[in-house]
């Protein structure tokens, strides 16, 4: 089948790197309770996780098409193997920064590459939509899966939670070894320029009112979707009083919404206008933090949740979030790509990587410091923001879009 082992190939090493990228929640709340780190503090770990992605698809964005997808791919894999063993053997906080310092860099290789490649084995907008939609969702599915291998490690010895980075070396070196025998074949279009040329053309990529939209929406979406993910382990262990194990379980409710999301987005965006999907899914986001939220009081009289029986009903109302934001992020993507020539799809991979790692990283910060000074249930109520901000830039692309915006 024609292009099956570049499809493949995306879909392992994605879903590697969905375990990796993702467990940063989890990871955060094992600083918090075994290196004995303050929630403002461990939330620096998604800054040396996303603004890596930034850099790195800032410098090399334009220069990988020259490279190759298949030896970026590989290189990245190769980094974050190293970077699981660095975990295993250094066991401290600070060595959590170096695991997501490499896991930031192998990613920006890989969802540059992914996405670059995607443009090339899709001949349609449709079919483009489509697999973009699939590939997040399958997203999903592997930070689904991290959700349940972590607390699977779990015991009363402090340090048997990094048994899991053996596990995850060796998906690594599967998934390595999968693309290193793998035949990959594509056809960029070239565009007679220089490297030097090339960056020149990308950078004004970000001056095109629709490009420059688009970025800012990624943005704000990001902001949204890594704020709760991020801290989601850490709110169900001090605001539903959930022992630690449990927290990080009831995050995999998040994980499979926003993978059941974002299967089904590349259903309905063949029947409705995607513009009117996302900001559906935006109000009824924003309704389902006001519904919860105002319920929540933070307490130490609780009694520690153990069994999933015990869970309150709001446990469970409040990470189904993740089905209604899930479509949008793939759908803004896929539009925007989708209205370029590929020959700069890599470039403008890189600018939305780029907007997005930045506002994981604000998000993730900002959402932190908030937990920390006035509570999880208040800290949550930011998250409207981006929320209202986002609905109004999403009704600019359309409008904007509907004008034919061209890109030279």
């Amino acid at each position: 089948m024609k292009n099956l082992g570049i499809k493949i190939s995306i879909y392992l090493n994605y879903f590697v790197f969905a375990i990796l990228l993702n467990s940063v929640g989890i990871v955060i709340a094992k600083s918090i309770n075994v290196y004995g780190v303050s929630e403002s503090q461990a939330s620096v770990l998604e800054a040396f996780k996303d603004l890596p992605i930034a850099i790195v698809s800032f410098f090399i964005a334009s220069f990988l098409p020259r490279f190759g997808y298949k030896k970026a791919m590989l290189t990245a894999l190769a980094i974050v193997f190293f970077g699981c063993l660095v975990m295993i053997f250094g066991n401290s906080f600070v060595y959590t920064k170096v695991l997501f310092l490499s896991i930031g860099v192998s990613f920006a290789l890989i969802k540059l590459s992914v996405y670059s490649l995607i443009g090339l084995v899709t001949e349609t907008k449709e079919e483009h939509s489509s697999l973009m939609s699939s590939i997040e969702g399958f997203f999903m599915v592997g930070i689904a899966l991290a959700y349940i291998l972590f607390p699977f490690f779990y015991s009363d010895d402090p340090n048997s939670w990094l048994n899991v980075y053996y596990v995850l070396c060796f998906l690594i070196l599967i998934s390595f070894l999968f693309l290193f025998f793998s035949k990959v074949e594509y056809q960029v279009e070239k565009s007679g320029n220089s490297l030097q040329e090339d960056i020149k053309a990308s950078a004004k990529l970000i001056i095109v009112p629709l490009v420059l939209v688009f970025i800012i929406s990624a943005f704000l979406f990001v902001m949204i979707e890594q704020g709760i993910m991020t801290w989601l382990p850490r709110f169900n262990e001090k605001i539903f009083f959930f022992s630690e194990k449990l927290s990080v379980q009831m995050a995999i409710i998040f994980a499979l919404s926003l993978a059941l999301g974002r299967f089904v987005a590349g259903y309905l965006t063949k029947r409705i206008s995607w513009v009117i999907l996302v900001v559906i899914c935006i109000v009824i986001s924003g309704a389902i933090l006001l519904f919860v939220l105002p319920q929540l009081k933070e307490s130490t009289d609780l009694v520690e949740i153990t069994a999933i029986g015990d869970v309150p009903i709001l446990g469970f109302i409040l990470p189904l979030i993740g089905l209604f934001i899930a479509p949008i992020y793939p759908l803004l993507n896929s539009t925007v790509l989708s209205s370029l020539p590929k020959r700069l799809h890599s470039a403008m991979s890189g600018l939305i990587i780029i907007f997005s790692a930045l506002g994981g990283t604000i998000g993730s910060r900002v959402v932190g410091e908030l937990f920390e000074t006035v509570g999880g249930a208040n800290a949550f109520y930011f998250l409207l923001i981006p929320m209202i901000l986002l609905i109004i830039f999403v009704l600019l692309i359309d409008r904007m879009s509907k004008k034919k915006t061209v890109v030279a």
